[in-house]
């Protein structure tokens, strides 16, 4: 999607648009502010509406007004801000929830109003923008291609435009587009995305934004002894893969955080196979991977003082004849060995050899991202993420960087008492437990793979697949958790 953004000193409703969308706090009446503005220009008849709808600018009301040629903004979208102070959080908000209306009022152009106070107002507008109006189209032909496309937007302050907004601007876009790369790659299918062209999307983003790039094939993965990848792998005519991103500052930085991402290009359960229904959704499974191309395409806009590195297990979980099975056990590049016990836990044995890679980088902190466990959605619901951390001085700035972005996220504990249920009679470890506190165990088994190394692992089950748009987020995949990540890169350098 290519918008054709600018920043401009002028009302949002002299604006020559296809829809003007202004935010409304809560309180409002047709006696002052925009309210009142639109009744001189529309006559009595928004009093009637704003009565009839019962809007008065409370949190996620909205109120669409027709202009009828008297002002040059054809539509005027009303969006309630709350009795809330404004933040990014809300601004980003406010122009995502305008841009896919104006995607579905098939609207070429469109005017926000950036609030007043804010002080990234402009990037934060601009990533909404281009979140709020993703689409993925890829696979539509004919009819199914949309005629229309949302392809200019003016973001609208009362004051004097400065460079600084300009610059946000640019950035916002930039960062909203890094986050479409992760919500394109949940949305293709399985057969045009599997390990392989998984490492090439994530080569090109490499190529596109100046990062370095490593990619191991079978042969390297046998050779490094990463026999837990190639475990989960076995099963499937393609080949499983381990790529490594890496961006480093104009000036070399002491400091270096690693992010991991599980890359299950489709997930099929493997000899534990999974039910028929729901299945589909499974080609979903490489959420925690395209985050991590996502974010690095993101931290290349944004240019953190931080070395960041990101780290992709990619593997297809399928059931033939040489599939692994309950009861095989294997070695580790950790060197622990593990007893499988179920196939469909695939998950946390390729993050076991991509966690024990990224330890041997000697990192300041290593966070993995992984739609992992059934079991968190069950805990926390499908809009939230729930995270784990050995470092209750991170759990506190994680909480504080989600907040940041706008992303709703839970501290899960690390309950030792359930490290019980890992112990193997065969091997070092078994690689599942109980079904009790499914999410619990599943980060346990992680943490014996990060050694000492700070560590945060996050289970994005729920919020990286979406059923319907809801906030920033589109039907299908979300890029849930890469605004969290890039906020924290920022909090830590």
């Amino acid at each position: 999607m290519s918008i054709k953004l600018s920043v401009v000193s002028q009302d949002p409703l002299q604006i020559d648009a296809d829809v003007a969308v202004i935010g409304v706090p809560e309180g409002a009446t047709t006696k002052e502010g925009i309210l009142a503005k639109l009744e001189d220009a529309l006559g009595p008849v928004v009093s009637r509406i704003v009565k009839r709808e019962d809007f008065t600018g409370k949190k996620d009301q909205t109120l669409d007004l027709q202009t009828l040629g008297k002002l040059p903004a054809q539509r005027v979208l009303l969006v309630g801000l709350g009795k809330a102070t404004v933040t990014d959080v809300e601004v980003r908000l406010l122009a995502a929830k305008g841009a896919r209306f104006a995607l579905g009022a098939k609207a070429e152009s469109l005017a926000i109003a950036l609030p007043e106070g804010v002080a990234h107002a402009a990037r934060a507008a601009a990533e909404g923008v281009v979140l709020g109006g993703y689409r993925f189209t890829a696979f539509l032909t004919g009819d199914r291609i949309p005629k229309t496309k949302l392809a200019r937007v003016a973001l609208a302050t009362t004051g004097r435009v400065s460079k600084a907004e300009r610059d946000g601007a640019a950035l916002g876009q930039k960062v909203g587009e890094a986050v479409c790369i992760a919500r394109d790659l949940i949305n293709t299918p399985p057969n045009e995305l599997y390990p392989e062209k998984l490492a090439k999307a994530a080569e090109d983003v490499a190529k596109a934004n100046g990062l370095e790039c490593k990619i191991f094939d079978k042969a390297q993965l046998t050779k490094r002894g990463m026999k837990l990848i190639l475990a989960v792998g076995q099963g499937s005519a393609r080949d499983p893969r381990l790529v490594h991103l890496t961006y480093k500052p104009a000036k070399p930085s002491k400091k270096k955080l690693v992010f991991v991402g599980k890359g299950l290009t489709f997930d099929s359960g493997g000899l534990c196979i999974k039910p028929a229904q729901g299945m589909e959704e499974m080609k979903g499974d490489m959420g925690g991977a395209a985050n991590v191309v996502a974010l690095m395409a993101a931290v290349a806009a944004v240019k953190p003082h931080v070395e960041v590195h990101g780290i992709i297990g990619s593997a297809e979980n399928m059931p033939d004849g040489n599939a692994y099975r309950p009861g095989d056990v294997f070695g580790s590049l950790d060197g622990k060995t593990v007893e499988i016990i179920n196939t469909d836990a695939e998950g946390r044995l390729v993050l076991a050899d991509c966690l024990a890679y990224a330890r041997s980088l000697e990192p300041d902190l290593i966070l993995d991202n992984a739609t992992l466990t059934g079991a968190c959605v069950v805990a926390l619901g499908p809009t939230v993420s729930g995270f784990f951390t050995n470092r209750e001085e991170l759990a506190e700035q994680f909480r504080t960087s989600a907040k940041a972005a706008g992303e709703s996220t839970w501290q899960l504990p690390l309950i030792e008492e359930l490290r019980e249920g890992l112990k193997s009679d065969w091997a070092d470890i078994k690689h599942t437990a109980d079904r009790w506190g499914g999410s619990i165990t599943a980060a346990l088994f992680l943490r014996e793979f990060v050694g000492d190394r700070p560590w945060i692992h996050v289970d994005i089950a729920g919020p990286s697949l979406a059923n319907k748009p809801y906030g920033i987020y589109p039907k299908g995949g979300t890029g849930h958790g890469v605004l969290t990540f890039l906020r924290l890169i920022d909090e830590l350098s």
